[in-house]
Parts: C-alpha cells; sequence; structure tokens
C-alpha cells in the first residue's frame, strides 16, 4: 500500500512536531493533525508560527513550511479519520490516579476513546499506529475494539514509539538513532509495516529502522526510559556520597563516562529527572512486572523513582537548612521552570515539587523562565491539589525579567538549565539581592568559582 494520506489523533508533543516533520519531508502526502482541543488547534493554524502551542527549537519554521500545503491542523476528527489510510494515535497516557493500579498503571482511557472512533468512523482498511508511550499488549486491546464492529473493515496495528528528547524533538526526528516499527507476523501484518517504513524511508536510511512484532516495540520503548532514568538517578546518588566525602561528582561523572562500557551522557548529576516519559513509563513498568508478579523486577526499578523523588527533596531541605532552618516570609528566586532547556513542557518539573515544599515552610517564590508564563506554574502548583488557587498565589509569582526575579532575594535555585542563565550579569543581581546572597544550582551550569568570587555563597549539586 502506498501512503498518500495520514491522520494523527492528537496535537501534542509529540503528535505536532512529529507530523510536521513527516510533512516537511513526504510532501506527497497529505498530513492532517486533529484534536478536540480547539484552543491548541488554533494555535497550530496562528498565522505567527512563532506562536505555536510546543515549543521546540526548529519547530516553527518547519510548520511554516508545510502548513496550508499538505499539513492541516483540525478539529474535524471523524473527517481526517475517514480520509485516512494511515492513523496515528498520539494521545495522552498519564498515570492512573483512581482504581487498580493508581499511582502506576497507564490510564488507557483516551486510548480506548480513539480505537472506538476509528471503528464507528471507518469505512474502509485502515492502518492504526500507537505513537503514544503503552503497556505491553495494548495492542491487542485496540485490535479488539476494532476487529468488532461489524462492519467488515480490517485494521491492522502498529506500534511506533516516539524517542524524542524534549528540547532536541526535530534534530531527533530529522535524524533519528533508529525508527523503531512494530506488527503482527502474518502477511497483511508485514505489509502494514513495510507500508509505514516507506513513509519514514523518505529521509531515514533504512539501516536505521527496526522492525519486530509488536510487543517488543512497545517494550522497548518503556525499557529505554527506565534505562536513560536509571543513569540519572544513579548519578545523583553518588552525588549524595560525593558531598559527604569531597569529592566532585562532575569529575567522578567525568572520569566514568570517559569509559567505552559506559559513555558520558546522562551523567550530569542534578535536583532530579521530569518530564511526561521517564516516571510514567516507569511506574508502568512496576506495574507490569508486578502484575506478572515479578515483585524483585518490580523493587528494582521502583528504586530509580524512589531516588529521584530524594533527591528533589535533599535539595529543598537544603535550602531551608542552609538559610538559618527557615524560609518563612523569604524571597526565594526560581531560575527555570520547565522540565528542561529549550521546552515549554512542565510535566513532573523537579521545580514543581521543590516550589510546593518552599511554599510549605512560607517561602515566598519568584519564578522567571523564558517560555512559561504564569497561568501554567499556577497550573502545575494546583494540579498537586495541596492549597487552593489562592493560597498558591499568595506565595508565588512570575515575571518576565529574571533580574526582577532576583531583586531583594535571600537565594536562587537553578531549576532549568537555560543557557541564558550563564549569561547574566551576576554582578549585577549580586547587588540588588539581600545578603547574605545564596545560589543553589541544581543543575550544575554556573560557574561556581566566579560567583564565590563576587560574593555569593554558591552550592551545587555533588560538590
Amino acid at each position: 500500500m502506498k501512503i498518500t494520506n495520514i491522520c494523527c489523533i492528537g496535537a501534542g508533543y509529540v503528535g505536532g512536531p512529529t507530523m510536521a516533520v513527516i510533512a516537511q519531508k513526504c510532501p506527497h502526502i497529505k498530513v492532517t493533525v486533529v484534536d478536540l482541543n480547539s484552543d491548541r488547534i488554533q494555535k497550530w493554524n496562528d498565522a505567527d508560527a512563532n506562536n505555536i502551542p510546543v515549543y521546540e527549537p526548529g519547530l516553527s519554521e518547519i510548520v511554516k513550511q508545510s502548513r496550508g500545503k499538505n499539513l492541516f491542523f483540525s478539529t474535524e476528527v471523524d473527517k481526517a479519520i475517514d480520509e485516512a489510510q494511515l492513523i496515528f494515535i498520539s494521545v495522552n497516557t498519564p498515570t492512573k490516579t483512581y482504581g487498580t493500579g493508581k499511582g502506576m498503571a497507564a490510564d488507557l482511557k483516551y486510548i480506548e476513546l480513539c480505537a472506538r472512533q476509528i471503528a464507528r468512523v471507518a469505512k474502509d482498511d485502515k492502518i492504526v499506529v500507537e505513537k503514544s508511550t503503552l503497556p505491553v499488549r495494548t495492542a491487542e486491546a485496540i485490535k479488539n475494539i476494532l476487529d468488532h464492529t461489524g462492519n467488515g473493515v480490517q485494521f491492522q496495528i502498529l506500534s511506533n514509539p516516539e524517542f524524542l528528547a524534549e528540547g532536541t524533538a526535530v534534530e531527533d526526528l530529522l535524524s533519528p538513532d533508529r525508527v523503531l516499527i512494530g506488527g503482527d507476523t502474518s502477511e497483511e501484518g508485514k505489509q502494514a509495516i513495510q507500508a509505514l517504513v516507506d513513509v519514514y524511508a523518505n529521509w531515514v536510511p533504512k539501516e536505521r529502522i527496526l522492525t519486530t512484532n509488536v510487543w517488543s516495540s512497545e517494550l522497548s520503548k518503556l525499557t529505554a526510559n527506565a534505562f536513560l532514568a536509571q543513569r540519572v538517578s544513579s548519578i545523583n546518588a553518588i552525588s549524595e556520597l560525593c558531598e559527604k566525602t569531597g569529592a566532585d561528582v562532575n569529575e567522578v561523572g567525568r572520569a566514568i563516562g570517559m569509559d567505552s562500557r559506559i559513555g558520558p551522557k546522562f551523567l550530569k548529576a542534578s535536583v532530579g529527572f521530569g518530564g511526561s516519559c521517564f516516571q510514567k513509563d516507569i511506574l508502568n513498568l512496576v506495574y507490569i512486572a508486578k502484575s506478572f508478579g515479578l515483585n524483585e523486577v518490580a523493587d528494582y526499578w521502583e528504586q530509580v523513582i524512589i531516588m529521584n523523588n530524594h533527591q528533589k527533596r535533599r535539595f529543598s531541605k537544603n535550602i531551608v537548612t542552609t538559610l538559618y532552618n527557615t524560609v518563612a516570609d523569604k524571597k526565594i528566586a526560581f531560575l527555570g521552570w520547565a522540565f528542561k532547556k529549550d521546552t515549554n513542557d512542565t510535566r513532573e518539573s523537579a521545580a514543581i515539587y521543590i516550589a510546593d515544599d518552599l511554599i510549605f515552610e512560607r517561602a515566598k517564590v519568584a519564578v522567571y523562565d523564558p517560555k512559561v508564563d504564569f497561568d501554567q506554574i499556577l497550573f502545575d502548583l494546583n494540579y498537586l491539589e495541596t492549597r487552593t488557587t489562592e493560597q498558591n498565589s499568595y506565595y508565588i509569582c512570575s515575571t518576565q525579567n529574571p533580574y526582577e526575579a532576583c531583586k531583594d532575594a535571600h537565594a536562587i535555585a537553578i531549576l532549568t538549565e537555560w543557557d541564558e542563565f550563564k549569561e547574566y550579569d551576576w554582578n549585577k543581581i549580586y547587588e540588588n539581592m539581600l545578603k547574605p546572597a545564596f545560589v543553589f544550582d541544581g543543575r550544575n551550569i554556573l560557574d561556581g568559582k566566579k560567583l564565590k568570587e563576587i560574593g555569593f555563597i554558591y552550592q551545587a549539586i555533588g560538590s
């Protein structure tokens, strides 16, 4: 089957960028991204491409090149499903907050709704592609729904997990390490796999396109994120030992990273990992292991999450302890709220939990982030359901000026590794802070020696 019409259900951090790149690289294919959130679709269609809802370096230019030509954003979900030969499902799969599996299992209600909608609308054969991160054997449930529509339509289910790193998503899409496609081993399944392989082969070298059975593909996504998160928690565990022994975690990380068997990536100590994937996928892995009675396996992976949570609590506790065991009515400036640089995604950001801890200690928190607005900051705090909006508003504020955020502050906490933080006039910041002036570098990005020469009391993770 030669694909000429693609639909993607879900216009978020995965669906939007992925479809924009496919449209750019495959001008012969019509790509329609649909979402029930009309405000989100309106932003994707904004005449000023810089106002699109997902911030990724280079993304706005790619959207601008193809939008209105072969890339379309719409709320007409049924129409797009009906016209498409290949349908990507790229909707949210959050951790369940209720019922069996609460706090661990993936909530698949949006996936099921998509499957039922496809089943209701489809009048001809379709290839349905799982793009969302899903538990192993979810494809079986989707196929069961689709195959019992009674209208004679044949469906092939593929797993095509994303391996994007936010902040470098465009680069990852344009030149991926690998594209993984899992499908059925039947003749029809192989044909469906090949149809999707042919789409990616327009720009991805064929040796980087891997094909597996659908179960291996689903599990590979969870495993990849678990391994990466494990490295972060491992170096963070060593960072605490470094602080007690006088070692420097940056030097330790550099030394072990030069071992070709280990490599240097994901060995930078920090306040902890965030984002939509790592914690959710590990908890999913833990739940799957427990459901099969593999308790030792579950305990092993759960420790990665325990260590990450400990690192965040340790950071906020250190701020309180260092500021003479009280931060009540003290201004703490946060530089960064997004979970990492070059993205406006705040999901599971360490900053949220550090702020929550400090607000409980009645600190006044002022936030500056170049891509995150105050409404999002309040939403993130309210999502924790630890206080009302009014209570949160009293203790937290944000500004579009980093110098204003730091003015009259007792301390600064670096929570996101934005490059611009290194370029600030730190002499000016020091002059306008209350003394003694503290910097708690939760991302280990600043020149500690220089800051100490200015007069700051500087603390970094693991040194």
